[in-house]
């Protein structure tokens, strides 16, 4: 589904959750109550500016006996076979952010990630998966960074742990290429980069995968993942403990032009090893 028409489908479960909700005789903040959300949340859904986690929906279901209408609705909107189910929901708050910071602690983020790279690291989660699989999550991933072209393109501030620069994935050309492409996207100000050395020790424990996400009108949303699950967090207090991770990290990480020399350092590494072998 193009983004123009998911967005209008979104704007359609509002309209639809506004008439129900307005029919059942209730306000946001009473719907919101009972649904364990604010009043300002089921506005915000209502608008189309904030998608709901299917738990919610759920629950907007049994609040306003819509025998299931909106949960489907949910599926059939988030389904999106480019992605693995549980980020589904996070790459759709993703392509609407003003600001991305994410701490990435073994891998590229899938925004700065290559076709070979993304293809690499989908086949070794893979194995046994057909072609037309591997390529359909390639494609997704590629067209994810999208967001980053354009003048509308979201503040994006990423933190790689050294790890990234040295797990070889896909081998010295692949990683050769894919560190290139990163360095090209910093010196075109697309994305800053900092890099979490070794050096700086426990830290590097304080998290694993971590996405913050702002936005224009809609509070700040935290993402996590771990093995084949992912978290979106939007309660307010966790979303600013989660930030105060981040500010550590960057804290403890290189600078920005220190850290872009190391990762220029690491692809001529990869470069001169590719020409050799």
């Amino acid at each position: 589904m193009a983004n123009g028409s998911r967005q209008a489908a979104w704007e359609f479960f509002g309209q639809e959750l506004k008439r129900r909700r307005e029919d059942a005789g209730l306000t946001q903040v009473e719907l919101g109550i009972r649904v364990f959300v604010s009043g300002g949340y089921i506005g915000q859904f209502e608008q189309a500016i904030r998608k709901p986690q299917l738990d919610v929906a759920q629950r907007i279901d049994d609040v306003l006996q819509s025998d299931g209408i909106f949960e489907r609705m949910w599926r059939s909107l988030i389904d999106d076979h480019r992605y693995a189910e549980y980020f589904a929901a996070a790459a759709e708050l993703e392509a609407t952010a003003t600001e991305i910071c994410e701490f990435a602690p073994a891998l590229v983020p899938g925004l700065l990630q290559t076709a070979a790279y993304a293809r690499e690291i989908t086949l070794s989660m893979n194995r046994f998966a057909e072609d037309q699989y591997i390529e359909e999550k390639v494609s997704g991933r590629l067209e994810r960074a999208q967001i980053l072209q354009g003048a509308t393109r979201p503040v994006y501030w990423v933190i790689m742990h050294e790890n990234v620069l040295r797990i070889p994935v896909g081998g010295p050309a692949v990683m050769a290429q894919q560190l290139e492409h990163i360095v090209a996207l910093a010196q075109r100000r697309v994305v800053v980069i900092q890099v979490l050395p070794y050096a700086a020790g426990a830290y590097a424990l304080m998290n694993g995968m971590l996405v913050l996400m702002q936005f224009e009108d809609a509070p700040p949303t935290a993402y996590t993942e771990a093995v084949y699950s992912g978290n979106l967090l939007d309660d307010p207090a966790v979303v600013h403990r989660s930030r105060a991770a981040y500010d550590q990290l960057r804290a403890a990480a290189l600078s920005p032009e220190v850290s872009l020399t190391l990762v220029e350092s690491a692809a001529e590494d990869y470069r001169r090893c590719a020409s050799t072998t």
